[in-house]
């Protein structure tokens, strides 16, 4: 399948939503560290130490918002309430303060509206052009807005998402159990198939699911750390994937 940089064998293509299909992963991580620099300057004074690009990579980003709560606030010596996931954004809980991101997040969404990489719609209608399935696999509670937004529902057979997982009670990444699930709904074995993924998190989810090819991409010069995290291949763009421009 040197046509679309795959192995011979895979039968599905399972992709992230931000960073993979839409350039909404820069917008997730302001939302973060203004959630968090506002949280942190308000609990240890204008000394805090703020929210970085590293945080983000190590601990939030790819999972579910409130495993990004508490995966951050950890590494800092924090415990918070965990509270209800219908907490009020003002609320110093672990859902409080993922529920603050989220409003942060459709507030930045709102004003700069969400754009989709172009060459990832072309790769993905090649992709079903050869008769593989597709699935979208996000943490995001927003994944069907944000699809919906860009005209790209109709390119995916299946979407497992933040609230799907939610219903389902699926963990999410680094754990496997999204794609994994993904992969049962479209009637194909993990080792036929295809993980798209940007974040560190989800690679681990699709070496932990035993998945036949996982590709990293690399939107922000992190390529050794997506190999380190069971990449098979990393590329800064799927146009690489067919040879230059999807």
């Amino acid at each position: 399948m040197t046509d679309l940089g795959l192995p011979d064998g895979i039968e599905a293509c399972l992709f992230d939503l931000d960073g993979v299909v839409t350039n909404t992963a820069v917008v997730h991580a302001a939302a973060w560290k203004e959630m968090f620099d506002a949280f942190l300057r308000e609990r240890d004074g204008e000394g805090f130490t703020p929210f970085t690009a590293a945080d983000y990579d190590a601990y939030v980003d790819g999972r579910p918002r409130a495993d990004g709560v508490r995966a951050f606030l950890g590494s800092r010596g924090v415990r918070l309430p965990e509270g209800a996931p219908d907490d009020p954004p003002a609320a110093a809980t672990v859902h409080g303060l993922g529920n603050r991101k989220n409003e942060l997040l459709l507030a930045r969404i709102r004003t700069d509206g969400v754009e989709p990489y172009d060459s990832t719609l072309r790769y993905l209608r090649a992709v079903r052009a050869r008769g593989l399935r597709t699935a979208i696999v996000s943490s995001s509670a927003n994944c069907r807005d944000v699809l919906h937004s860009i005209d790209a529902e109709d390119l995916f057979d299946v979407r497992v998402d933040g609230v799907v997982a939610a219903e389902r009670g699926l963990p999410g990444k680094p754990a496997p159990d999204t794609f994994l699930a993904a992969a049962r709904e479209l009637g194909v074995e993990p080792a036929r198939a295809a993980v798209f993924e940007d974040a560190l998190a989800g690679m681990d989810a699709g070496r932990a699911g035993g998945f036949g090819h996982v590709v990293g991409v690399d939107r922000v010069g992190q390529a050794a750390a997506l190999y380190a995290h069971g990449a098979d291949r990393v590329v800064g763009d799927l146009s690489e994937l067919r040879g230059g421009d999807a």
